[in-house]
Formats: structure tokens, C-alpha cells, sequence
């Protein structure tokens, strides 16, 4: 007999009742040092004391009123994210997926308004995770995303994973945009070079094509810049967020330059729910926190005391773990076991993890964690291999 949830989940048997920092308390009592931070969402922990009272107070005033009128905390977010950013303009969604399914309509519709139609091909690459939209999943085209469903989506073209003479060769006079992750989450923390993002600009720029980051998942703050790009010191023309911008909050946001917005005219995409008052109120709080330089210094001394820690731990248990790899808080331990059986040690041990791709399982604490709980994190961790 089918379950009341829809059974698409294969759910550790655990069941969480209140969260506080770092921390969630299951319903028997017994507590979880959490370093996966509900995958890369909840940025400054759980029931974090200055998003809560931002929720409270505009739960009090504004819920929802639609995009039929002008919403000012949407504005007030709209604004700081152009000022803290590259973009010109930007779009409200409820998830990452919906930011997806703007990215794909955006470039398309910038190429047709510009006089070239046949331009729909979007390139993405090996490993990558865009969400589980029919559109989203096309933009994958991994088996185990799109098995089942069909027919999918046209108009993407599939590379592997850092083969620079395999794009160069797909260009053509089909290509609308190249979309990337600066970091695959899902596809297990592989970080794309520094030099790679730059030739990535170039080659978008001397062909006419819209460069598209996918950054929900490595963005706002959580590789200890901004956003993860920053590094390469390059921009895209649109950019994909969602996940730790509402700190817990569903909420997404698609930023383009002027340029890349062009074609998306009045009537041309909407949302019921995108941008409404209570994540707007709450994604405003959490970029004003964590766009600080000092909050970005911290994470990226965290960072390096995480991975330190970390490589301690490696040379502990060489049969264990491979090699740490990642940027800021977004760090993924390659394993020569099965993921799946660290992170039921974990579990074991009273601390989350997050499986992914590649035999790797996931760190992706809270921005604000303590030098205690990495210690704490670590020490876990220490007792979990061991017993493997």
C-alpha cells in the first residue's frame, strides 16, 4: 500500500522536532550535530535568531499579496542582490528547479529576439544537477534523472566533465548558452578551475553565447566569497540562486545583466508565489549577514580549519577516505567505500552528512558554526571511520 507521502524518498529513519545553531534534536530525544545544514540551505543554522525575528515581524504585517502589485521587500532584496553582484536585474522563484526553468527561457528568448532563432542549443556538462523539472532534467540528461520520462526536452548538448576539445568541437551555430556549475554539488563537490571559467567567458564572448552559473547550491557565501565565481574573477549573464539565500526559507532568484534579460518582456514568465514579502523579508536579512567581509573573512578561516582537521583525519584512516576536495564550506571527502555506509556511521554517531556522485559524502555545515562543533564534526567523524 502506497504511503500518504509520495514515496520518492529513501529517508534515513530519523524524525527532527527542533534545531538550534548547528544542532537538531530528534524526536526521541537525542541530538545531531548537523553538517549538512538541510543541504546547503540553512545557512546561519537552524532557528537562527535574526531570521526568526525578521519572519515574525513581516508574518505580522504582509504574507502574500501576488506580482499583480509592487511588493517593497522584494524591491529592497532586488536591489541589494544588484548592488552585491553583476546583475542588473532579477526574477523571484520559490526553488532552485524554477531558476532553472527561467535560465533555459531567458537565453533562448534572448537569441530569438535578437534575430537568431535556430540558436536554442544549451551545452552542459558531465556530472551536473540543474533540478528535477522536465526541463531540469533535460538540462542533466544523467540516466538515473531522466529514465522514464520521456520524451525529454530538446535542444541540450552533453559534454564530459573538463574536456576543453570536446566543447570547442560543439560550438556551433545552434549554441544559445553554456550552463555550469563553478562547483557540481551533486555531482561530488568537483570544483571547476579557476582558468576554465575564464576560457568559458572568452569562448562565450568570441561566439555570441550567454554563459549561464548555476550557483544554488555554491552560492552566497558559502565557498567564503559571495558567490563562487568571484574567484576566476569573471562574470556569467545569468546566474541561478536559491538554497542558502532564504537561510531555510524556500525561496530562488535568477540574476542577468541588462543585456541577457532583454527579451523577458512583460507576460513573457511569472510566479504566483516568487517574491513574495516573507522570503523577500528573510533573503534580505540573510544577504545583508552574510555579505559582510568580515562574515566572508570567517568562513574562510573556518574553511581552513575545517580542512586542516580534515586531512588529519585522512591520513588517519587511508583505507577510509581518498582525499578532501571543495572550496569554503563546501567540502566533499572522496571515499574508497561506499558513501552510504560512512554516512549510516555517521548517523551512528549522531552526525549528518550529505551523500553525493562520485563516491563522495558532503560537509556543508551552517556558515556560523563554531570552532567547537568543527572539532565536534570532526571527532565524529574520527569514531564513525573507525568503526568501518
Amino acid at each position: 500500500m502506497i504511503t500518504s507521502v509520495l514515496p520518492t524518498y529513501n529517508r534515513a529513519p530519523l524524525s527532527f522536532v527542533k534545531g538550534e545553531g548547528s544542532w537538531l534534536v530528534e524526536a526521541d530525544g537525542r541530538r545531531f550535530l548537523d553538517m549538512g545544514a538541510g543541504i546547503a540551505v540553512n545557512t546561519l543554522g537552524h532557528a537562527n535568531p535574526e531570521l526568526s525575528a525578521t519572519l515574525k515581524a513581516q508574518a505580522d504585517t504582509l504574507w502574500h499579496v501576488s506580482n499583480l502589485y509592487k511588493i517593497p521587500a522584494q524591491q529592497a532584496l532586488a536591489d541589494k542582490l544588484v548592488e552585491t553582484t553583476f546583475a542588473d536585474t532579477c526574477f523571484f522563484t520559490n526553488s532552485g528547479t524554477e531558476t532553472a526553468e527561467l535560465a533555459i527561457k531567458m537565453a533562448r528568448k534572448y537569441h530569438y529576439d535578437k534575430g537568431a532563432p535556430e540558436r536554442i542549443e544549451i551545452i552542459t556538462f558531465d556530472g551536473c544537477f540543474h533540478g528535477r523539472s522536465t526541463g531540469a532534467i533535460a538540462a542533466s540528461g544523467a540516466e538515473k534523472m531522466v529514465k522514464g520520462f520521456g520524451p525529454l526536452m530538446p535542444g541540450f548538448v552533453y559534454l564530459p566533465f573538463g574536456d576543453h576539445d570536446a566543447l570547442t568541437a560543439a560550438i556551433s551555430d545552434k549554441t544559445a548558452a553554456i550552463l555550469i556549475e563553478p562547483i557540481q554539488g551533486e555531482g561530488g563537490i568537483r570544483v571547476v578551475p579557476d582558468h576554465c571559467l575564464k576560457g568559458l567567458r572568452d569562448l562565450c564572448d568570441t561566439h555570441g553565447i550567454l554563459l549561464i552559473f548555476d550557483e544554488v547550491q555554491c552560492g552566497v557565501a558559502r565557498t567564503g566569497k559571495l558567490f563562487a565565481h568571484e574567484y576566476a574573477g569573471v562574470t556569467p549573464d545569468i546566474m541561478m540562486v536559491a538554497k542558502g539565500i532564504g537561510g531555510g526559507f524556500p525561496l530562488g532568484v535568477v540574476l542577468a545583466t541588462e543585456d541577457a534579460a532583454s527579451g523577458m518582456v512583460a507576460g513573457t514568465h511569472g510566479s504566483t508565489y516568487g517574491g513574495n514579502p516573507l522570503g523577500c523579508a528573510v533573503g534580505l536579512k540573510v544577504m545583508e549577514i552574510v555579505s559582510d567581509p568580515a562574515f566572508l573573512a570567517d568562513v574562510n578561516r573556518k574553511s581552513a580549519l575545517l580542512r586542516q582537521h580534515l586531512e588529519g583525519l585522512i591520513a588517519a584512516h587511508p583505507d577510509v577516505f581518498e582525499r578532501v576536495r571543495g572550496q569554503g564550506l563546501m567540502l566533499g571527502l572522496k571515499l574508497k567505500i561506499a558513501p552510504a555506509d560512512l554516512v549510516g556511521k555517521c548517523y551512528e554517531q549522531g552526525l549528518l552528512t550529505v551523500p553525493a556522485a562520485d563516491n563522495v559524502v558532503r560537509l556543508l555545515p551552517a556558515l556560523n558554526i563554531s570552532d567547537a562543533d568543527i572539532a565536534e564534526a570532526v571527532k565524529r567523524l574520527d569514531a564513525a571511520a573507525a568503526s568501518l
